[in-house]
């Protein structure tokens, strides 16, 4: 008797073949042969599913321990659909991040989870993927609802989500305040698989009783510490009321307020707790300050320009007025620059956004809009152009450069009436802002 485990598996496929061909099997047995050799072609073709992906470049940007500490895990070890596969290695990710690992496959056993990790960590995809996973393709109802506080990571987030499951036959809507809230009701008149928006545009909807929640089966917080702001709060409270008992709520973020701690203690059920965060810096990015009076800053920001190797900037204002008064400015100088904030239109915020994230420029001036999760990964300095007045906001600004781990560089330009906020910014967050050197090695923010 042969041994070969391969040769045994086989066995009974040969016999039903030899019978076939001695004329003495039935039709029923035929179709079996036929069947058990269709089978077996898709398996054997299916294997190499992974060699026919249009997989972009690895990135071999030097990458700090926060995104590539993990523990060996790989995305297959999830059981995921293959079409959600594709897409996930289509999207060029190899390997799930510490906060992916922690989360997916929580998130797949339907436990509510409060997560803090930094900023550029790949949160968002720690909570699509899963999302993307437990929809019910033949399930023509709103079973995912994503929260965020701003239109602009709306957005992205809905991009990542369609981008992610673009093999699979999953619907995705963004609705957000500021636009035309008809066009949104003529939308959900269509298939909606999963919802990203801000909290008073989904509470409308539902409340008009077009936005139909009862068979959502998950709640994910984006940047849940704003959006347990007293803006967004009441809102959100009322949305759950709308959701099924048995829904699942995920909340991520940065940093976790008492508001926070207070929603999960009232509205999450038994939530695995993860915190990848020992510190609320994040790692990689190199933080300096320059003292300069007000009047010296644009002729600082032109020294910064001159000297720095900047991919992308992001320079940071604390009004309206100066983000635009400031873009004019950086123009004059001769650099290219484009500006954002919230009093702008929404088709215009929403283009410069585009056109940013794609390249089409190198600086962008802006108010703290900007801040909350936006992902440009080229952009590898920021510069605050007016000092922020609390660490969270700094926080914020500053994870804007080096995202996923990659390096970046972070200077303050600090005026007299700054100089408080930066020695309790600098214990608040138990970090060290060291005053600028006269030249910086680019191998800090550039590798």
């Amino acid at each position: 008797m042969n041994a070969n485990p391969a040769f045994q598996s086989r066995g009974p496929q040969q016999q039903y073949v030899q019978r076939g061909q001695l004329g003495g099997v039935a039709d029923s047995s035929a179709d079996e042969v036929e069947k058990t050799v269709q089978s077996e072609a898709v398996d054997s073709s299916s294997q190499d599913w992974k060699a026919r992906l249009k997989i972009p470049p690895a990135d071999t940007r030097y990458r700090t321990e926060d995104v590539t500490a993990t523990k060996g895990n790989e995305f297959e070890d999830y059981f995921l659909k293959r079409e959600l596969l594709m897409g996930i290695y289509e999207k060029g990710f190899e390997r799930p991040s510490p906060i992916q690992e922690e989360s997916i496959p929580i998130a797949l056993t339907g436990s509510d989870i409060l997560a803090r990790a930094k900023n550029g960590t790949g949160k968002t995809a720690a909570f699509c993927i899963p999302a993307l996973e437990k929809i019910d393709q033949d399930l023509n109802a709103i079973q995912v609802v994503i929260l965020v506080p701003t239109r602009e990571l709306a957005l992205q987030t809905s991009q990542v989500c369609k981008e992610l499951g673009k093999h699979l036959n999953i619907q995705v809507m963004v609705t957000t305040g500021g636009t035309s809230l008809k066009d949104d009701i003529m939308r959900l008149y269509q298939p909606v698989h999963l919802l990203v928006g801000t909290p008073g545009r989904i509470l409308d909807l539902s409340k008009k009783g077009v936005c139909i929640l009862k068979d959502c089966a998950m709640l994910v917080m984006d940047e849940a510490d704003k959006l347990l702001s007293p803006e967004f709060q009441p809102s959100i409270e009322q949305l759950i009321g709308f959701l099924p008992g048995n829904r699942q709520i995920l909340m991520f973020s940065a940093t976790f307020p008492v508001t926070v701690k207070d929603f999960k203690d009232r509205y999450l059920q038994k939530p695995y707790i993860i915190n990848l965060m020992d510190e609320l810096t994040l790692k990689g990015i190199t933080q300096f300050y320059a003292f300069v009076e007000e009047r010296q800053k644009v002729h600082c920001l032109n020294t910064l320009f001159s000297k720095l190797q900047i991919n992308q900037s992001i320079i940071f204002c604390n009004s309206v007025n100066r983000v635009e008064l400031l873009a004019k400015k950086i123009t004059e100088l001769g650099y290219s620059c484009f500006y954002i904030h919230a009093k702008m239109l929404q088709d215009h915020r929403n283009r410069v956004f585009h056109d940013f994230r794609n390249g089409a420029c190198r600086n962008l001036v802006c108010t703290d809009l900007f801040t909350r999760g936006i992902d440009i990964q080229a952009v590898n300095v920021v510069i605050n152009f007016d000092f922020p007045k609390n660490s969270e906001t700094y926080l914020h600004r500053v994870g804007r450069s080096g995202r996923f781990g990659h390096l970046g560089l972070a200077v303050n330009l600090i005026t007299y009436e700054d100089r408080f906020n930066l020695y309790r910014i600098e214990q608040e967050l138990g970090t060290e802002i060291k005053q600028i050197p006269p030249h910086i090695d680019q191998a800090i923010y550039c590798r």
